[in-house]
């Protein structure tokens, strides 16, 4: 059997829980192709898992400190190429087609007529899960970006028939309650960032971002992203401060790790 999985690769959240259905995958006679867009090739990191992945540029949301920028999004965005790359995405080779919120894929399989499984937190959102302060602008966006035929959503209750719980990578380590918070904000300014935090000397920091390298900062230590040593952070870690996406918070109550969250996407 031969699978096409389309990843939405904007956020670290769809590519960690990507990880965890390859490894899935691999038990199983399937060949899957994956495919990762919204973010440039060269800003995708530990990939192995994913073999020879195809790319495509796709659609990607733009923020600016933190914020969720729509009129901005619109302009980096080219629409004609998007449907271009939908057009010329052939899907007659693949028995299964999936996409994680990716619309590449999920427009290439509308095109051509193809059934589409959806696979995320996105396709959780149907009349019965509650929402906080969504607007229409909103509603339109998550139904329309990454249409799908057979949506299995995930959520941390069960809204409706078709919402499991969170699919998560967590490796087998030691889970304690050290001394260091876990700081994750990647669409904030870095810099800023690490200066707030050396304003609670009292506490040590562990900061990760793609876009800083490693070093320390009195009580901040920065590191690069990456998949091991990140994981090895939150498994020890006292708690973690985050954006709100969904996997890493699903992580953290896995682990059992309290969590400070910033809902500022507006």
């Amino acid at each position: 059997m031969k699978i096409i999985y389309g990843i939405q690769g904007t956020g670290q959240g769809h590519i960690s829980r990507a990880r965890a259905m390859a490894a899935a995958l691999a038990r199983w006679p399937v060949e899957v192709t994956w495919l990762f867009s919204g973010r440039p090739r060269e800003g995708l990191f530990d990939m192995e898992p994913f073999g020879d992945f195809e790319h495509r540029r796709g659609l990607s949301f733009t923020t600016r400190a933190g914020c969720l920028r729509y009129g901005e999004t619109l302009l980096d965005n080219s629409v004609p190429r998007f449907l271009q790359e939908a057009r010329n995405l052939d899907l007659s080779g693949y028995d299964v087609v999936v996409s994680d919120y990716e619309p590449v894929v999920a427009r290439a399989a509308r095109r051509q007529g193809r059934r589409v499984i959806g696979i995320g937190h996105q396709y959780a959102f149907g009349p019965n899960t509650p929402r906080a302060g969504n607007s229409w602008l909103q509603e339109w966006i998550m139904r329309h970006f990454a249409p799908v035929d057979v949506p299995l959503g995930l959520h941390w209750y069960p809204y409706d028939d078709n919402v499991l719980p969170p699919i998560l990578d967590l490796p087998d380590l030691p889970v304690a309650r050290g001394e260091h918070l876990l700081v994750y904000l990647p669409f904030e300014d870095q810099d800023a960032v690490s200066r707030l935090l050396q304003g609670f000397p009292q506490r040590r920091f562990v900061q990760y971002s793609a876009a800083i390298t490693d070093e320390v900062r009195g009580n901040v230590t920065r590191r690069k992203a990456d998949i091991d040593g990140f994981k090895q952070h939150l498994a020890s870690s006292a708690g973690v401060i985050c954006s709100s996406g969904f996997e890493l918070i699903s992580e953290c109550l896995q682990w059992r790790k309290p969590v400070l969250t910033n809902l500022n996407i507006s």
